[in-house]
């Protein structure tokens, strides 16, 4: 099951009401936390993942408002629409240079809202992504923060092969990592993460 996303949804929705603004949604190739029934002004999608945004399309279409999304396959960095907010969901850390997206997103709407990992969650150690969160939660708390929420969930995994297919993706030191839990049932590994209003 991985995690809850019911409950990140829930987070999401109590956090920032994106209702009749336009949305500039950045990582959209995920498990898509954001609700695709809020109406919106217009919601722009933005990632590399063309499968992603088309999964996400259809979603949205399946709730009657195909007229107000649009997608777009490519890089954040290249994007020009403007905006009412940039919203980043569980991306900012993969991104090669955070500190310059978030001052990209800056110059195309007055409000940034970024939904990602804390640094010392046990899940970014598994996942091999600690250096990564940190350097990205750095670039927040420059950027000034406004409003955050902190969240605790958990990772679940049935089995080790349930895990290995989740984490496999990270690279070899994730599964080196991931080792641990080799032949264990019923795997909980506890996740921390934000929602950070800049």
């Amino acid at each position: 099951m991985a995690a809850d996303y019911e409950q990140l949804r829930n987070n999401l929705r109590a956090f920032y009401d994106f209702t009749g603004k336009v949305v500039l949604f950045i990582g959209a190739g995920g498990k898509q936390l954001f609700d695709p029934a809020v109406e919106t002004n217009k919601l722009i999608v933005i990632d590399k993942d063309f499968g992603a945004l088309q999964e996400l399309k259809a979603r949205v279409s399946a709730n009657g408002k195909q007229d107000s999304i649009q997608v777009i396959a490519g890089s954040f960095e290249e994007i020009t629409f403007l905006g009412d907010v940039v919203y980043f969901e569980f991306c900012l850390h993969e991104m090669a240079e955070p500190e310059r997206a978030l001052a990209h997103a800056r110059t195309l709407a007055p409000e940034v809202v970024v939904f990602d990992h804390l640094p010392g969650s046990e899940w970014t150690y598994y996942a091999a992504e600690e250096d990564k969160v940190r350097r990205s939660a750095e670039a927040v708390e420059r950027e000034g923060v406004r409003r955050r929420q902190t969240f605790a969930a958990e990772q679940r995994f049935r089995d080790f092969d349930e895990l290995i297919a989740k984490i496999s993706v990270q690279g070899p030191l994730a599964i080196e990592r991931a080792q641990r839990f080799a032949g264990a049932a019923n795997i909980v590994i506890p996740m921390t993460y934000a929602l950070t209003l800049l």
